[in-house]
């Protein structure tokens, strides 16, 4: 039996999630967060979430999870079997991650948590956003899925980070990067959201929401 490490607020543990969901894998879910106690950075190098054990012992980094599970349950298959295609959503899968995710993190104190992020930081996200969301844009199809006609890893990806993006710089900016761009990521949910993983993994995530709330109030 495959279990998942993590908590329902992290993207990439429910990037993880949706997969799991998506290969009809039977899984255990357990809570962790991201620390450095000796127990999780031996399952975890980094002590990050998410980790998920195997048979073979544990695995971290979401896209390597990803890959792991769609090699030894290839079935449905979440990447394209052409190369080129492959490549092209791997490319927006990256866009993503590593030039929308990875930039707008640094302002998820303020949007989130009330902690005020520094101008200078304001400023530097402001200018990677604007710009690395126009080279997003210039990969995207959305016809009707990210890389064309096939729903794809890249929507998984897309699909969890995208709305994030988009209320962050909603809060900290007074404007939706994403929608300024031409960028109808709501739309683009909308279709998303039919799908059962991505509606299993959001009624999780506001029941654990809901959970935490209660706990504070109590």
């Amino acid at each position: 039996m495959l279990k998942l490490y993590g908590f329902p607020i992290s993207n990439y543990y429910n990037k993880v999630k949706v997969v799991l969901y998506e290969k009809g894998l039977p899984f255990e879910e357990s809570e962790s967060i991201p620390c450095q106690d000796e127990s999780v950075l031996q399952c975890s190098p980094l002590g990050k979430v998410p980790y998920l054990e195997t048979e073979h012992g544990f695995l971290s980094e979401s896209q390597v999870i990803c890959d792991f599970l769609e090699a030894t349950h290839p079935s449905p298959a979440l990447f394209s079997n052409d190369p080129w295609q492959r490549a092209k959503e791997r490319e927006l899968l990256t866009m993503v991650e590593l030039h929308l995710e990875l930039v707008v993190r640094d302002i998820y104190g303020q949007a989130f948590f009330g902690a005020a992020a520094s101008e200078g930081t304001r400023h530097r996200t402001e200018k990677l956003l604007r710009r690395n969301i126009a080279a997003f844009k210039r990969l995207a199809k959305f016809a009707p899925h990210l890389a064309g006609e096939t729903f794809s890893m890249a929507d998984i990806v897309a699909g969890i980070h995208l709305p994030i993006l988009g209320m962050a710089t909603q809060a900290v900016y007074g404007e939706d990067f994403l929608q300024a761009a031409g960028i109808d990521w709501k739309a683009y949910g909308k279709g998303l959201a039919e799908r059962g993983s991505f509606q299993r993994m959001r009624a999780e995530q506001k029941a654990y929401q809901q959970a935490q709330q209660a706990k504070k109030a109590g």
